[in-house]
């Protein structure tokens, strides 16, 4: 079970934090390089960890990317979190860990050296296999040290995502901070077997799942919204004091959808795509178009449902069966284009920002 930290009002001071062997005082800031195994070469491999811990007690949040090696925006998200001057007046302590999967990254891969999917390993066990060991080391020494957590995906290869909050939304608290990051679209999401999620859950951590961008690429308003996300997240847990400046305050409150589909090639050949990401759909709206290469024969691709994209394939080589778009459902039709004008504001928004100080509510 995570241990949890002093309310963030509490008078006493920070207390200190241990993670491998390395103890960071109340009001100090380490760079704590957790080993994690020795390649056949002899090299060893370690887990580059941030921890800031404040002076004052709170909240204890670890943020974590790169659990699939060729997701990498978290990388950045991380990167420019950890250049933020509102992190000087921290309460509680933050955990940022760039980089779980070492392995995946360094061979551009989603997976680990034993083709084991890191985020359906959780919670692990010390004598398993190297991705049980590694998801075993990431529960002891992170997660268990913490009250909150925000993992940090992309899509897929060559498939995009709309900047999206997945969570437990039945969970009052967990709803509370999902809605606090700032994306217009929530995804009540069930909780995933293996899934770093599912075992912070279990272990009393509530934790946010980013989905946004594409696998083995830098998208740049995907990366804002992450960084401004967070840093609202640590507002809304009382670790950061509120903006003095007005920040952007989105005209629609955030969207939860209840469920969402895929939509699949019902044929191979080439692929079309005639809806953008966040766009509203109706029923039986054509979503694009396979044909074959001379496009002689053509089959339009139609959404089985009302709805918002929040994924598609950026790939025009398709076979049948492939995932084309993903479409989240919503109870009332009209919140599918409630929620497309929001996505349409926050971009625009987040396009114009310097990306190091872009914060929103």
């Amino acid at each position: 079970m995570a241990k949890h930290a002093p309310a963030a009002g509490a008078k006493s001071a920070n207390e200190p934090i241990t993670i491998g062997e390395v103890t960071v005082k109340p009001g100090s800031r380490e760079l704590v390089l957790l080993p994690v195994t020795v390649l056949y070469t002899s090299n060893p491999v370690e887990m580059p960890v941030h921890v800031i811990n404040g002076k004052k007690p709170g909240p204890r949040l670890f943020i974590s990317a790169a659990i699939h090696g060729d997701e990498l925006n978290g990388i950045e998200i991380i990167r420019r979190l950890l250049k933020s001057s509102a992190l000087r007046h921290l309460r509680g302590t933050l955990i940022a860990v760039p980089i779980v999967n070492v392995f995946g990254v360094l061979n551009h891969s989603r997976y680990l050296p034993d083709r084991r999917d890191l985020n359906r390993s959780f919670p692990g066990y010390d004598q398993g296999s190297l991705a049980a060991r590694l998801a075993n080391l990431f529960m002891e020494e992170i997660v268990a040290k913490c009250t909150h957590g925000i993992d940090l995906h992309t899509g897929a290869l060559h498939r995009d995502n709309l900047p999206q909050i997945r969570a437990h939304m039945d969970d009052e608290e967990t709803a509370r901070l999902a809605r606090a990051f700032g994306v217009p679209v929530l995804l009540n999401s069930v909780l995933r077997d293996g899934s770093l999620r599912q075992a912070a859950d279990e272990a009393g951590v509530k934790t946010l799942l980013y989905e946004a961008g594409e696998a083995l690429r830098f998208d740049e308003v995907s990366i804002r919204v992450g960084v401004a996300g967070i840093l609202n997240v640590m507002r809304e847990l009382g670790m950061l004091a509120a903006r003095h400046k007005k920040p952007h305050n989105p005209k629609r409150p955030p969207v939860t959808a209840r469920a969402s589909s895929w939509v699949r090639a019902p044929q191979g050949g080439i692929f079309r795509c005639f809806v953008r990401l966040g766009e509203s759909v109706e029923r039986h709206t054509v979503l694009g178009m396979v044909s074959d290469p001379m496009g002689i024969e053509e089959e339009p691709i139609l959404s089985p449902n009302s709805g918002i994209v929040i994924g598609r394939t950026n790939m025009p080589l398709v076979n049948e069966g492939d995932a084309l778009f993903h479409i989240a459902r919503f109870e009332k039709p009209k919140l599918a284009e409630h929620a497309a004008v929001a996505v349409a504001e926050l971009h625009d928004f987040h396009e114009g920002q310097p990306p190091e100080e872009t914060e929103i509510r």
